[in-house]
């Protein structure tokens, strides 16, 4: 990267080794891997003289009202130039996706130099095989995603844990587990944010996350920064039918029937994708269809189990459910009318009498599902979903998804009407929405301040640096900030039958913090796959100069 035109930091050599160390430590979701990194990563900065000096402040902790044992990595340093409350947040994550995708060459997902050594002898393509050979390319798990981020962000911290005098107000540094799984580590960590703001008086004004980026399509050679984030749901359906022998078909219902008619309603459908800002997201897909029957029998299921990626830019959750309802009446209807034409058709070719179908669409939220069945049963029915719920908590072999879907086939059980019926509910996470659009005045310096360090650095840059407003994948950036109101928040609660007991988010703890949110990462491609690999030249150069350009222009702003 050309410097002639504007004082850069040297950063490219400590940041790649940076990320060769931290792409080292196998530091897989769900492993004990999460535990060592965190352990070296808290070890490697509390060796620095500024945190000897100040050993309070740098901290493990491990995360809260989470499964398995698992830790954060929390820093500060506390600028001396001028003194100041106001403080930008640097946030990245340690863990990463396994490596079954590796196969036979799983030892070597964690060593980029012996891996990239051995992809020499492989047939890849020939763009592929050009990054290989060019010296400007990483390969290996999490150099991309997002270990070279995070390595940017602890090249920053240091540089100002040796350089106070030259930071004006407070650089906070959150290096959380297990973003690719359930975002315990950043909610975690937001206890702690809390209380440091109420300590030490930090006026949390930006944060800064340094997630991955790519290209968009095919040939895009933009390097891609953004202001905010989609949001994320996982909208789902349990679905009853009505069971039957699979020698008189025609006599009972398959929810999967019933369930296949929905995903041809929601998957790929662009009515549902959400434009704001002038971006939108991309469709609904399936992630998950199943009927559970436990066992394998000669009668149809009695229930069918389907969820759906679903990523926001605007609506809120509650809109989402609206929305989702008038496609589930419409899957539901047209499912019922297949069901009957083929009937008829059978009926005409088998010489047999026609009867009327006795079904009609029915398509529940949870909550009002949970509410009719507490009008017609009251305590008893209250009673026995708690004592339900309690006891599915010790089934460990249950993730939130698997768990709600067995409180509403619980609560299902409780129907007087046992007519086939769709009910919809969420069975995740919530990643919030976050839209940047200089509404307070600390979105607007925000805004200001990475145009301007794009435009210092795009000419010291070959390729074109966009801006743009959403983040388009998960992020723990959504739970820095909120832009829902109270209404979008309570759909979550009132619609997730594991809320409380599997599953509770404090969004609260989200709105208390409320800081504007950036995402400035590496540049590469095949995140979450077997050639996972970083552009050298934006990851280790231009990404962390222009970090530290948004950071310097934030904390200067009075």
């Amino acid at each position: 990267m050309d410097q002639s035109q504007v004082n850069l930091m040297e950063s490219r050599e400590e940041v790649l080794e940076l990320t060769k160390q931290l792409v080292g430590i196998q530091s897989i979701v769900r492993t004990e891997g999460e535990k060592v990194i965190a352990y070296s990563l808290h070890t490697l900065l509390s060796s620095l003289p500024y945190f000897t000096s100040n050993p309070s402040h740098v901290t493990i902790e491990q995360t809260t009202n989470d499964e398995i044992e698992r830790y954060n990595v929390l820093a500060f340093v506390k600028g001396t130039k001028r003194p100041s409350n106001r403080t930008v947040i640097l946030m990245g994550h340690m863990d990463t996706v396994g490596v079954d995708d590796f196969n036979q060459s799983r030892e070597y997902a964690f060593l980029p130099d012996d891996w990239m050594d051995r992809l020499t002898n492989e047939d890849l393509p020939a763009t592929i095989k050009d990054q290989l050979q060019s010296g400007d390319w990483l390969f290996g798990r999490g150099a991309l995603d997002m270990k070279s981020g995070l390595a940017s962000h602890i090249y920053l911290l240091k540089y100002y844990a040796a350089h106070p005098e030259e930071l004006e107000g407070n650089l906070v540094f959150v290096a959380e587990c297990d973003e690719e799984d359930g975002s315990h580590g950043i909610l975690s960590a937001l206890t702690t944010l809390a209380d440091w703001k109420k300590e030490h008086q930090f006026d949390y004004v930006a944060a800064i996350n340094s997630d991955f980026v790519s290209p968009r399509s095919e040939g895009d050679e933009n390097r891609y920064v953004y202001k905010g984030a989609a949001g994320k749901l996982l909208p789902s359906f349990f679905i009853t039918g009505a069971e039957t022998h699979v020698g008189d078909v025609f006599e009972g219902l398959d929810p999967n029937f019933i369930a296949a008619e929905l995903t041809r309603q929601i998957s790929y459908n662009p009515d549902l994708c959400n434009e704001a800002l002038g971006e939108i997201t991309v469709p609904p897909v399936a992630l998950k269809q199943t009927d559970l029957k436990p066992t394998y029998t000669v009668q149809t299921a009695l229930s069918a189990y389907v969820y759906y990626n679903f990523f926001i830019h605007s609506w809120s959750p509650k809109e989402v459910l609206e929305k989702l309802k008038e496609q589930a009446y419409i899957a539901f209807t047209n499912a019922l009318n297949l069901f009957e034409e083929r009937y008829r058709a059978f009926c005409q070719i088998n010489h047999q009498p026609y009867k009327k179908l006795p079904w009609q669409p029915r398509v529940f939220l949870y909550e009002e599902m949970e509410q009719l069945l507490i009008d017609a049963h009251g305590d008893p029915f209250i009673q026995h979903m708690n004592d339900f719920k309690q006891g599915l908590l010790n089934d460990d072999t249950l993730d939130t998804r698997m768990f709600a879907a067995r409180v509403v086939e619980e609560s299902w059980k409780w129907m007087e009407d046992k007519s086939p019926a769709i009910m919809m509910f969420y069975s995740s996470l919530y990643s919030p929405r976050i839209e940047l659009t200089g509404k307070t005045k600390n979105e607007q310096v925000l805004i200001d301040a990475l145009e301007h360090a794009v435009d210092e650095i795009q000419p010291n840059y070959e390729h074109p640096i966009a801006v743009r407003n959403f983040f388009p994948y998960i992020s723990d950036a959504s739970f820095v900030a909120i832009s829902d109101d109270a209404a979008g928040i309570e759909a979550v609660e009132n619609n997730n039958p594991g809320w409380g007991t599997k599953h509770y988010v404090d969004y609260q703890a989200i709105r208390d913090i409320n800081v504007p949110v950036i995402n400035v990462g590496p540049y590469g491609m095949d995140g979450h796959k077997r050639l996972e690999r970083v552009e050298a030249t934006y990851s280790f150069e231009v990404v962390p100069n222009l970090t530290n350009l948004v950071i310097q222009r934030v904390l200067h702003t009075s």
